[in-house]
């Protein structure tokens, strides 16, 4: 690995985690930069320390709680400052692998990647020892983000453990990443506005005693208006502001089609059921062909979508 390289660790009431977290790390690694996010556990007191018998280690503190995404932005601040040539995240509970880093840093310094990040769900054995709930959750929730994102080629969006290279982080547009528990799907979001190009690395997940801090009521409410919100802009922006091609075609005309399609059968359906009189027959065939052509249509754009995201770069640069 090159020396140029800063790890950023959000902590936040990690006491108990932190130092095996950072003594894992490999040797090669430039800085470390651990990140307190007003913790109220002994983390301050370890990291500075640690900070004592390690000289990489940079310790910053928030003076009020941020979020992970809002220590995450400190970091990546000063990874740029520091003029490191990639920046990784590794949380500080200790369930990421520092022994993935090396896999995590070379598409990148290879030039084949500008975006790394862990995927839990190549290994069977791995996820069996997920938590059934949380593999639920993680299968639907990656599905929506796929869909917001563009990246319909991630297993696995929700994964924390990524590494970037410094020259795509300063292409990114900080205020629009979420500062708390969206932290890692807006980062995918803007991601494809940059046209990064992402890679994933198959990694085994630790799941010990820690509990996660993202709660199912937070997922729930949260998620949704955001993520359709995103798809939405995306969609805007990627087919009609910045490109118009056969999906934008597709989109223009199946959307209009499915919708009046299925409002004018809906409204035939209460009107005929409600006064138990048949309707007639092209009443129920015009919304039917209506939906069909319409679903196709849409069906067709999506199919463009899911092959158009960013792709592998046609050029490696030198390592």
């Amino acid at each position: 690995m090159t020396n140029d390289i800063a790890v950023v660790i959000p902590c936040f009431n990690v006491g108990a985690h932190i130092a095996t977290v950072i003594r894992a790390l490999p040797p090669e690694i430039a800085w470390i930069i651990a990140v307190d996010d007003c913790s109220t556990d002994d983390t301050a007191k370890i990291l500075r320390e640690l900070q004592q018998e390690n000289a990489k280690i940079i310790y910053l503190r928030h003076e009020r709680n941020q979020g992970v995404g809002g220590a995450m932005l400190s970091g990546f601040r000063k990874s740029l400052e520091l003029n490191s040539a990639v920046t990784i995240k590794i949380d500080g509970d200790n369930q990421m692998d520092s022994a993935y880093i090396r896999q995590l840093v070379r598409p990148i310094l290879q030039g084949a990647a500008d975006y790394t990040k862990g995927n839990r769900f190549r290994d069977f054995q791995a996820l069996k020892q997920m938590p059934v709930i949380r593999r639920i959750g993680n299968l639907g929730l990656s599905f929506c983000i796929k869909a917001a994102s563009g990246y319909w080629n991630i297993f696995d969006p929700t994964n924390g453990f990524i590494a970037i290279s410094n020259e795509m982080l300063r292409t990114i547009n900080f205020g629009r990443i979420h500062h708390r528990f969206f932290f890692e799907s807006s980062m995918l979001i803007e991601l494809y506005h940059a046209n990064c190009v992402i890679q994933e690395i198959p990694m085994k997940a630790r799941y010990g005693l820690e509990t996660s801090a993202l709660s199912i009521a937070k997922t729930l409410i949260g998620f949704p208006p955001r993520l359709l919100f995103a798809l939405l802009r995306r969609i805007i922006l990627r087919y009609y502001l910045f490109d118009f091609n056969v999906a934008s075609v597709y989109i223009l005309c199946g959307l209009p089609l499915f919708l009046f399609g299925a409002l004018y059968g809906l409204v035939n359906f209460i009107k005929y059921g409600s006064s138990h009189v048949s309707a007639p027959t092209g009443t129920v065939v015009i919304p039917t062909l209506l939906i069909i052509l319409g679903f196709q249509l849409l069906l067709a754009a999506i199919t463009f979508d899911v092959a158009n995201y960013p792709k592998k770069k046609d050029t490696l640069a030198s390592t």
